[in-house]
């Protein structure tokens, strides 16, 4: 009997700096940079005991990335994850590396993470874990040196203890020391939303550039999470049609389009994706299907939207995939080889370097409020991210379409590597030095 096939492990790590040589030959940037950006600053690996409620100790795996600081402090959110190991924060503190430089932030690019699944904890040990954490990077983060922030699985609340406990081992307050905090404890109107936010406003660009109109266009969004609820909640609101949801146990779909407001409900009140409708605090279920998430990136939508983890768009699956645009609210959703399939085949892919940008624009806008002592209203927020959004999709969208067979994501490299470039060449480069000039 013939064996199968082990499956085959990918190093996101590698994938990404792959993906980044790749890209990078459409910029003309020095070799020093490509060398510098091809391996982390510096990694730090903590184990963490926890107590947990029954009187145990657990340990858990522990990173902290910093990629580059060639544009500032390092920034990046920490997810709390199984899955989450050295190759992921690596990749993950390279792509918010590219994200920063291309939105034009002064920052470099930061990741961190616990292996650990989230909802198996009770709540204080989730608080354990959380000072834990920060206790062990406590002189590895700081306001002008590594700044966190949520990520998959994390919230305002986790940064909320993270914030305290680095004010208790310093003996001061520092509230810019970690973003999407609650507001109470320093954190900014309009965080919570930002990346949902910024993903639809990329859309929103997009649609206007295609000359779209909006109750047209049909929507699917993998992955009901934070980013996911608000972009499709944005979405229909201005008037697309959001036929599918998914998260990690499956998904929703009904032709004629979900409330979305209400489907967010209901996951909060019964941790189930059902299909209802809500007036006021009365609720009922709606005609709806039950499918998977295969099925869902499947469906013949115009827009798809990844919006849960890494790779789940590739090789397997891309020739299924029939939406002409794609919206990457995740980080690293499209595989290497899945992208080069969907660029060939004519797809438009929105990438996560500049769709899912407005979490970490935010975050930079709470940094500024925090170190001024002067908070903003959600008004200027919105106006502030939508102007800063704005300019960086107009300055990819031209440079896209000033060269032929380059991608989206192609053009969002190239600028981003240019502006890091320029500041590696201020510096001095082997040109310079060689030359003396």
């Amino acid at each position: 009997m013939k064996k199968k096939a082990a499956p085959v492990t990918v190093d996101l790590f590698e994938q990404a700096v792959e993906r980044l040589v790749a890209l990078g030959k459409d910029a003309d940037v020095s070799d020093q940079l490509m060398a510098g950006l091809s391996r982390p600053k510096a990694m730090l690996y903590a184990s963490l005991p926890v107590r947990l409620d029954d009187g145990s100790t657990e340990y858990f795996d522990a990173f902290r990335c910093h990629y580059s600081q060639l544009l500032g402090p390092s920034k990046g959110g920490i997810r709390f994850h199984p899955d989450v190991n050295r190759s992921e924060v690596q990749a993950l503190a390279l792509w918010m590396t590219i994200k920063c430089a291309l939105v034009g932030l002064p920052f470099g690019g930061g990741k961190g993470g616990v292996t650990v699944d989230p909802k198996a904890l009770s709540r204080m040990e989730l608080e354990r874990l959380s000072r834990a954490y920060m206790r062990a990077m406590v002189d590895f983060v700081g306001p002008d040196k590594d700044i966190p922030a949520p990520d998959v699985q994390t919230n305002e609340r986790i940064m909320g203890w993270m914030r305290d406990e680095y004010e208790v081992i310093n003996g001061e307050q520092q509230p810019g020391v970690i973003t999407g905090k609650p507001i109470t404890l320093g954190g900014s109107l309009g965080r919570t939303e930002a990346t949902g936010r910024g993903a639809f406003l990329c859309t929103e660009f997009l649609r206007n550039k295609e000359g779209k109109a909006a109750e047209d266009l049909t929507v699917a969004v993998q992955g009901f999470g934070n980013a996911g609820y608000h972009i499709a909640r944005l979405l229909q609101e201005a008037g697309y049609r959001v036929v599918a949801v998914s998260d990690s146990k499956g998904g929703v779909f009904a032709e004629a389009g979900l409330d979305v407001e209400g489907v967010w409900e209901e996951k909060q009140a019964t941790r189930l994706l059902k299909a209802v409708y809500c007036d006021g605090s009365v609720c009922e279920t709606t005609d709806h299907d039950n499918i998977t998430n295969a099925e869902l990136l499947a469906l013949p939508v115009d827009i798809l939207v990844p919006a849960a983890m890494e790779n789940t768009i590739n090789a397997d699956n891309v020739k299924a995939v029939k939406a002409d645009w794609i919206v990457e609210v995740a980080n690293g959703p499209i595989s290497m080889e899945a992208d080069l399939l969907l660029c060939e085949a004519g797809k438009v892919v929105i990438p996560d370097v500049l769709a899912n940008s407005g979490g970490v624009i935010v975050s930079y806008f709470e940094w500024v409020q925090n170190r001024s002592g002067y908070p903003w209203s959600l008004d200027e927020v919105r106006e502030k991210l939508e102007a800063k959004l704005s300019t960086a999709f107009e300055e990819v969208w031209q440079t896209q379409h000033q060269r032929e067979q380059i991608s989206l994501r192609s053009a969002a490299y190239s600028i981003a590597l240019t502006h890091l470039d320029g500041v590696l060449r201020a510096k001095g480069t082997k040109e310079f030095f060689r030359n003396g000039t």
